[in-house]
């Protein structure tokens, strides 16, 4: 097609990006990107939580990378993205220490302040893996339009943090791959019980760190699906204008 590129794992479609800096209430700086569309304003925002940063989770992890490369220009979404405290990035080091789960509260803390000080709208937290943790732990102290939960572990958030979704007016998204490591459909469904409104999403060939294009892209168009934004299945090839300059 004359003008037109292929999306591939590299494409860069055009944002206004910005690097930004997050402080929390226990006196940290974390630092991220936001990513706006580049000509417009968004009309709702992802609030991006990594993968475990003990196993090499970071806020250049695969999904969250292409999330902010592409979603900006696909889906009019603002896509807020930072490593947690003691995470490096070439983007850099947040400041302190790991804090299993617990201490990260005051991470999602600092970045749905900096949604609500920037005026970002309709934000939705989008974890994956250690982040879906933060995501149902933490996220109904906020006001968020939901969560999205790639790869959900359930290792640290409890059975009562489940259930506390339940009568929460956010909604709640899981993608559940087939072959997860750790969580897998059919579990899944009775992990969740105790929120039976809940969209629980099996995903069939899916693994834990969704590695490969048709992967990626089926988690994007579950994205943008459950915030609205944009029509699913996501294009494939865009014009060459669209591209990062």
């Amino acid at each position: 097609m004359n003008g037109m590129v292929e999306i591939t794992s590299n494409t860069v479609l055009r944002a206004r990006r910005e690097d930004v800096e997050l402080h929390t209430a226990d006196g940290l700086t974390l630092y991220g990107e936001l990513a706006l569309p580049a000509d417009r304003e968004p009309r709702a925002t992802l609030v991006t939580l990594h993968p475990l940063p003990t196993a090499g989770g970071f806020m250049e992890s695969h999904i969250i990378r292409k999330a902010a490369n592409r979603l900006p220009e696909l889906a009019d979404l603002a896509v807020l993205r930072f490593n947690t405290r003691g995470t490096s990035s070439p983007r850099g080091t947040s400041e302190g220490e790991f804090g299993d789960g617990v201490s990260e509260e005051h991470d999602v803390a600092a970045a749905m302040a900096f949604v609500a000080e920037r005026g970002l709208p309709n934000p939705w937290l989008l974890g994956w893996s250690f982040g879906t943790e933060l995501a149902l732990k933490y996220g109904l102290a906020h006001p968020i339009a939901g969560a999205i939960l790639l790869s959900p572990p359930l290792h640290r958030a409890t059975a009562d943090d489940v259930a506390a979704w339940q009568q929460a007016a956010p909604e709640l998204v899981a993608l559940i791959p087939e072959f997860d490591d750790y969580l897998r459909p059919a579990e899944a469904e009775q992990r969740f019980a105790s929120v039976p409104r809940m969209t629980l999403i099996p995903v069939e060939g899916g693994r834990h760190l969704w590695v490969g294009e048709k992967q990626t892209r089926r988690v994007l168009d579950e994205v943008v699906s459950a915030v609205g934004t944009a029509a699913a299945p996501l294009p494939t090839v865009v014009e060459e204008e669209r591209l990062q300059r």
